[in-house]
Parts: structure tokens; sequence; C-alpha cells
């Protein structure tokens, strides 16, 4: 079997066949002939005639301990759209120096273990695989991505210190990140605005965010006939901040007078946080001594749980009446804490019934962070925000990459 034979059988590069192999002791070259007489631009444009050419080299696969490279000799085609571009070869990307084969390897692999590792097993530099996934990403990412939003999430995540963020936007129903912006400010979530169609706007029925009042300003205005949703566990949050608060000051002012040992006292602020339906019976005597001797307390308690009931038992048909009279109480209830707080619960009132009317959270997004985060320390931190974006859409914008074996 002729040596060219040989190759064309085991490379099967796509619309090409061999036509010379030279072998040295560390590399091997194929030389490659393309099939198609006329020159293609990577528009899609064709044409018989050659505007000039040169030798050109693409990293392959390994070929056992030796390093294998195409070789083809390159034209440039004259194109009425485009002007003078190189000719598109079907073995490789537009303006990559390494093949198809060899990138997608590398997303593989970059997807799965840090680029440190990538670098020694591809046998490239650590530049060359930052390269690879920054360029080859953009040509995989689905455009269509940002054509079928409904229901997005918003949130904002810090990756390196101090005050380094990033905007991420997620789709409720596909679970992937659709679009990074770089900050957690108005303006950036106002960019990512901007950047869609009118009509690509007017289909978002829903936001989903905590209680940022940057992203619920740059929504408003952007895309004002969308319901914003406030997180319940954000919500939550500001209740047990409260509840806290209230504990803290019964704790310094009451401890003498109230018969709670020094570790009892820590054990019943973890017992005042947990749900009332997951209370064992030693936090449940525990809660019960406090609530019963410090009226405050339990009055704070009681309130904290009402609102959980809103999230977890009030059907949503009911939601703005339990709401207004939660409101009502915590106002008139004398603690400082909810009277502040109760203020706090008027102003985001619509966006908290939105979120249990719609049964929407930002969970999803909660979730994407906790996933980025694992990113960024697999990958030993990130030292520009352009190249953890590559890596979060890799990961997470719906990318799917191959190896050569699996297509």
């Amino acid at each position: 079997m002729r040596v060219s034979t040989a190759f064309n059988r085991l490379l099967k590069i796509p619309g090409a066949s061999v036509s010379a192999v030279s072998i040295t002791d560390t590399d091997v070259e194929v030389e490659l002939r393309l099939r198609a007489r006329r020159l293609e631009c990577p528009c899609g444009h064709t044409s018989p005639a050659t505007y000039d050419r040169s030798t050109r080299r693409w990293r392959h696969l390994d070929l056992g301990t030796h390093r294998l490279w195409l070789v083809y000799e390159i034209r440039r085609i004259h194109c009425p759209h485009c002007g003078v571009r190189t000719e598109h070869v079907p073995w490789a990307r537009p303006t990559a120096r390494h093949t198809r084969d060899f990138e997608d390897t590398v997303l593989w692999l970059a997807a799965r273990t840090d680029r440190t590792s990538v670098s020694t097993l591809m046998r490239c530099a650590w530049e060359t695989v930052t390269a690879i996934i920054n360029r080859t990403v953009d040509e995989l990412l689905d455009t269509r991505r940002l054509e079928r939003l409904y229901r997005i999430g918003v949130d904002e995540i810090c990756y390196r210190h101090p005050h380094k963020y990033l905007t991420v936007i997620g789709d409720h129903d596909t679970k992937t990140v659709v679009h990074i912006e770089p900050g957690r400010s108005t303006e950036s979530l106002a960019a990512f605005y901007e950047q869609q169609h009118e009509s690509d706007l007017d289909s978002i029925e829903s936001v989903s965010m905590d209680g940022s009042k940057a992203y619920r300003v740059a929504t408003e205005e952007h895309v004002p006939n969308a319901r914003i949703c406030f997180d319940p566990f954000h919500v939550m949050q500001w209740v047990n901040r409260a509840l806290d608060r209230v504990f803290a000051d019964a704790s310094s002012a009451n401890r003498r007078r109230i018969e709670l040992s020094s570790g009892s006292w820590r054990k019943v602020r973890i017992a005042l946080r947990t749900g009332a339906e997951r209370l064992t019976d030693q936090r449940r005597a525990l809660l019960d001594t406090l609530t019963d001797q410090d009226q405050q307390v339990g009055h704070a308690w009681r309130l904290k749980e009402q609102m959980r009931d809103l999230f977890r038992v009030v059907k949503p048909s009911r939601a703005k009446r339990h709401l207004r009279t939660w409101i009502d109480d915590a106002a008139h209830s004398g603690i400082p804490a909810f009277t502040m707080l109760a203020q706090q619960i008027d102003k985001h009132y619509d966006g908290i019934i939105a979120a249990v009317e719609l049964g929407i959270s930002n969970g999803l997004i909660e979730g994407i962070n906790s996933k980025i985060r694992l990113i960024n320390a697999r990958g030993y931190g990130h030292h520009s925000a352009e190249s953890l974006t590559s890596m979060i859409y890799l990961n997470l914008g719906g990318i799917d990459p191959k190896l050569p074996t699996q297509r």
C-alpha cells in the first residue's frame, strides 16, 4: 500500500486527499490537495480565479509521539462581498492555524480540566489553548439564543478581588447562560438590553433578580412591560437579618434575666432560623423558652414563619392579601428592625407578588454562579473578564464540544 493511500485512510481529511508525506524524528508533514476546483470564500462565494497563493501548515492531532502537520498551498480569492480573502479549507476554521479536530479536542478537555493540563497533553502553549477557546466559542455560540427569551434571570458574581464583577443573564427555560457583561451596575444590564432588537425585548415577560436597585432600574427603563420577580431566597434573607438583630438585642439586654446558658443562646439562634416544620424536640424546647419570656423575639419569629408561608403554602390567588397583612403586622409590631423591614418589603411588593404568582426564583442563576466559581477555581483564577467569559460560555452556554471520535 502506498504511503499516501495509507494516510488518506487514517486521517480521512474532508474534501482533500494526501499527495505526499514527509517524516522526521519529531514531526510528520502531510501535503494535501483539495478535490474541488473552485475556490470558496468563508462567506460562501466561489470563484475559479486565484488572487495569489502561499504555503501554510496546520497543527493536527498527534500521531503517536510525532506531531502531525497538514500542509497546503493555500490561495486567496477576490470576493465581491469581502474583498481579498483567504480561501476556506474544510479541515480548519477561518484564520486558524490548527485543524478542527485539534481545536475540538482542546475544547472538550478545557471543559473538564485546567488549561495547564490541556497544554501539556496537547503539546502546545498555554496561550494557544486560551486563544483557541476565545476564538472558537465566538463561532460555536448560538446567536439565536437571544431570539427566544421570555423568562430570564439576572445576578452578579465576583470573579476576582477586589471588586471585579460580571453580570450574568440566564434563560429559565434552557437553563443556560445567554449573555455576560462586565461589572454589576445599571449600565451593565442596560448594555445587554440595548444589544437586543425591539421585538426580542417585547417578548421578555419576566425578569428574576435579587433586590438590586441597579438591575431593577435598567429593567424598568428598557423592558417596561416585563414583570420583575424578586428572588424569595433574598427576601427571606432580609427577614432573617431583621430576626438576627432582634435576637442580638434580646441577647445583650436579657441574658441575665432569661435562664439560658451561654451555649444555649447560640443554639437558640440556629433554632430561630430553622423552619418550624424542621425543628427537633430540643430546639423546639429552647425556642419555646425564649419566645415565652421575650415577646418581641416571639413576635419576630412568627413574622418570619408567616413570610415563609407566603412562598411555601399560600395559594398565588391569596398572595397579595397575605403579604399586605404581613406588612401591616410588621409595621405595627413595635419592633424597630421589622418596622424598617416592612417599609423595604412594601417597596418591593409588586416584585415579590410576581415571583409567587409566576413561580419564578433566582435559583437557576444562583446555581450557575456556583458553577462559575468552580470554573474559576479549576482555572486557578482568570486575569481578564474575556477569558472567564469564554470559559463560562463553553461550559454553560449550550455549547457541546465533541471529540473527533464521537462524531
